[in-house]
């Protein structure tokens, strides 16, 4: 029964990446290898000079994540917020400039993999965050914010259960 349960929870993390568009798809999947230390970013995904630098600023951007990983703040843990939500709103300001990710589900889906299931609750308000700085253009700020849905960012409750599905460079998938 449990093997069916999380078979069935794969399949609905993967049809939910598959709803993102490819630059998204392409974009998280760079982005978990560079934050998971999964490949060599620049063998695998750089085609040209600007996105070498891309990934170059990306590693850059990401040295936060370990140290995110293990400051997730406990429910009643007020006094870690301040540090906490400033680094990973510096860390997500970088990641909606890049314009690659256009939507809170596509936010959420790669964050949740990057910090894990325990930053959920903390997503909304980061993402927020974010896409309101002076650095995101008007528009683009306007069409992240309006992506946040009522329940996402009034949900009483969240999921501390793991993700199960990491999408990974596929090499035919990505030379198309």
């Amino acid at each position: 029964m449990a093997t069916t349960g999380t078979a069935s929870l794969t399949i609905n993390e993967m049809r939910e990446f598959a709803s993102f568009e490819p630059g998204e798809q392409r974009y998280i999947k760079r982005s978990l290898d560079i934050g998971l230390g999964r490949h060599d970013a620049f063998k695998l995904w750089a085609r040209n000079e600007g996105e070498n630098a891309a990934i170059r600023r990306q590693y850059v951007a990401y040295q936060e994540l370990k140290t995110l990983r293990d400051m997730i703040p406990d429910d009643g843990a007020m006094h870690c917020v301040e540090a906490f939500i400033g680094k990973l709103t510096r860390v997500a300001a970088f990641d909606l400039s890049q314009e690659r990710i256009t939507s809170f589900s596509a936010f959420r889906f790669l964050y949740e993999r990057l910090i894990g299931a325990e930053a959920r609750p903390w997503l909304p308000s980061a993402f927020c965050a974010a896409a309101a700085l002076p650095q995101i253009q008007p528009q683009k700020r306007k069409m992240l914010l309006q992506s946040l849905s009522e329940a996402a960012a009034t949900a009483p409750g969240w999921s501390n259960r793991a993700p199960c599905f990491y999408p990974e460079f596929v090499e035919e998938a990505e030379a198309a």
